[in-house]
């Protein structure tokens, strides 16, 4: 039984599903899973590629940090693709003990660290915006070291257990199952449930809540108009990325849960869309900041096409997001570009 969110190699229940969903499943799945990889492999690579191509001063802005930290653990929650693909079609598990406590450790670890590090980019919006006096420490390095320390040492502790816990078990056939007695499953659960996903999203939640607060009680003038247009639309991708990591993930926990209480579903069907969406977080963030972020694609067309925005020593400067965007051809040099994400 899975104690933690459904974790690649366990397809515990298939064999009491019927044989036409389980051949069903062990085609489709797979195919899914390719297309999850490919597409999450390419688009986290293009992120980190263009926020460690941007200039150094640029790279320290805390959003960028924590934007190339949620990418990493995207990277790494996409090593579990090949083997949660291999044992649907298989339908066993095939890579052995250490392997089975290893993928499922990762899996879990960085789930946590991926809504820890949204939590941390909604503190960073909130701090950025109603107090940016303190702003200026995302850009020091112990800052971003304890940032670091506090999304991922937390995140590998709630995913621990799977290490302790989890193994090879062999019935009609082999699966990466996980060894605790009624007790041991409930706690466990129920503390990875609260510390790896209702105290992060409760955070974002309340920082967001501030956010709206702060940017409808500004007074109204053509500057201000200006600045909460900019923030109100970065505000509402970072809303948006949690929403959907939100969709992706809740359906995982609510199956934590359920088989924590002996009620699992029957068959495999919602287990293994369960995992699914939850690989599908993946690729979301990429795609999100690709068609929504103008700056994103901006700084994706230069590494493209490194010498399109030169000519005759003219350059053309776009600031924007989203709804705030104007166009200023100016000589090089001439005026400072806004280099925040």
């Amino acid at each position: 039984m899975p104690t933690g969110p459904t974790t690649p190699g366990t397809f515990n229940g298939s064999g009491h599903s019927p044989s036409s969903e389980r051949q069903v499943l062990r085609v489709l799945v797979p195919l899914l899973d390719s297309l999850i990889f490919v597409t999450g492999l390419t688009g986290n690579v293009l992120v980190q590629r263009v926020l460690i191509g941007r200039k150094k001063q640029q790279r320290r802005n805390g959003t960028n940090i924590l934007l190339l930290n949620l990418s990493v653990a995207d990277l790494l929650q996409l090593l579990c693709v090949p083997f949660h693909a291999t044992s649907i079609a298989l339908a066993r598990w095939v890579f052995g003990d250490f392997l089975c406590k290893a993928v499922s450790f990762m899996g879990v670890a960085c789930s946590s660290a991926s809504v820890f590090t949204l939590a941390a980019l909604a503190i960073n919006r909130y701090i950025t915006l109603l107090h940016p006096s303190k702003a200026f420490r995302f850009q020091l390095t112990w800052y971003f070291c304890t940032v670091m320390l506090l999304i991922w040492v937390p995140s590998l502790a709630v995913a621990s257990p799977q290490f302790a816990f989890r193994g090879t078990r062999v019935t009609d056939s082999v699966y990466c199952y996980a060894f605790m007695t009624d007790a041991s499953q409930v706690f466990y659960a129920s503390t990875l449930f609260v510390l790896g996903f209702a105290v992060p999203l409760t955070t974002i939640v309340i920082m967001y809540s501030r956010i709206y607060c702060f940017l409808r009680s500004k007074r109204a003038s053509v500057q201000s108009r200006l600045t909460d247009r900019y923030h109100t639309q970065v505000t509402r991708i970072s809303i948006l990325l949690v929403l959907v990591f939100t969709l992706c993930w809740l359906p995982s926990y609510v199956l934590l849960l359920l088989l924590v209480q002996g009620s699992a579903p029957h068959g495999a069907a919602f287990p293994v869309s369960a995992q699914l969406l939850a690989f599908s977080s993946t690729i979301a963030n990429p795609v999100l900041y690709v068609f929504i972020s103008e700056k994103f694609r901006q700084d994706l067309q230069r590494l493209a096409l490194p010498g399109c925005c030169r000519a005759g020593g003219v350059m053309q400067a776009t600031f924007s997001c989203g709804v705030l965007q104007w166009a200023i051809s100016v000589r090089i040099g001439s005026l400072p570009v806004n280099e925040d994400h």
